[in-house]
């Protein structure tokens, strides 16, 4: 396990719901429910994506993650003439020039949060990436009425969501996050992968350093300058995120959780949980979500 499989992991969509609608050009269809984060696969045709100020061409076969809660246009041209709000526009069978997929995930949980947290506002992914063999099957899929259809597009999505993500910090041209960055260093991703297979283990900058084939020093000093804060800081950090997680299941106590990230002592780890996260864990616990995983609505637009 690395940081980018446990930030991904739990991305699964459910009951995905597709649909298509028509709009006549020159028009645009405005996103305005404000997800966290949306993808989009442009099946057929061009445009042009715009959130606020920034505008980034669009073509077939590439696909884009938008990053809420501001509302994302698509539309034809820089400057459409109509913008539709995507839940209001006419439905009908007609076939236009362009077919837009999106899948808006709705987050609940630290853990998504941090994924969302190293993305830019907007980011389109050339149709050269991983999945652009999938466009043509999940484009079929979308018409089968075959037994677990259902299942098959939402584990299509997930699959392409991962894809662009991943194929997005492969570009020269992404900000990548620290830890990104330091899985490829010699020192540092050993002890980050280490952390990540076994976050409840009673890790000390020692056995870390032993884990990375360094000394203490030299981890220390690496991690720090590569990943932004020192090896236990965000050993901490991550333990609490997957803490908040398990949090929000109803028949886990808070020292079971404490023992599952790591922590003998629950005062302790309360006192951790308070310092990084700003609450409590009781109090975290009667503001959270019930659901523990992303959760998308997706929908088809035929323009």
């Amino acid at each position: 396990m690395d940081p980018f499989d446990d930030l991904l992991k739990g991305v699964r969509g459910e009951g995905a719901a597709f649909g298509t609608s028509s709009l006549t050009a020159p028009c645009g269809l405005r996103f305005a429910d404000g997800p966290p984060l949306t993808l989009c696969v442009l099946m057929r045709g061009e445009g042009v994506l715009r959130q606020g100020d920034l505008v980034l061409p669009f073509r077939t076969g590439e696909a884009a993650i938008v990053r809420g809660p501001e509302p994302f246009v698509f539309a034809d041209t820089d400057a459409p003439r109509t913008v539709c709000d995507a839940g209001d526009v006419s439905m009908s069978g007609a076939a236009d020039e362009a077919v837009l997929l999106t899948a808006s995930y709705r987050l609940t949980g630290e853990v998504a949060r941090r994924l969302v947290a190293v993305l830019p506002p907007m980011v389109v992914v050339p149709d050269d990436h991983d999945c652009a063999s999938m466009r043509g099957y999940l484009e079929a899929q979308l018409d089968a009425c075959r037994p677990g259809r259902q299942v098959v597009l939402d584990r299509l999505l997930d699959w392409l969501l991962v894809c662009t993500l991943r194929d997005w910090f492969d570009r020269p041209e992404a900000v990548r996050p620290g830890w990104y960055l330091a899985l490829g260093d010699p020192v540092v991703g050993p002890a980050l992968r280490a952390i990540h297979a076994d976050p409840g283990r009673p890790w000390t900058l020692a056995s870390l350093a032993a884990a990375a084939h360094a000394s203490r020093t030299t981890l220390a000093r690496r991690f720090t300058e590569l990943v932004g804060e020192p090896p236990l800081a965000y050993l901490t950090g991550w333990r609490m995120a997957l803490a908040a997680e398990r949090l929000v299941d109803p028949s886990m106590t808070v020292a079971a959780v404490a023992r599952e990230v790591g922590y003998t002592d629950a005062f302790a780890f309360s006192s951790a949980f308070k310092r990084t996260l700003g609450k409590s864990p009781t109090a975290y616990r009667k503001n959270a979500s019930r659901t523990a995983s992303l959760r998308p609505v997706s929908a088809v637009q035929d323009r």
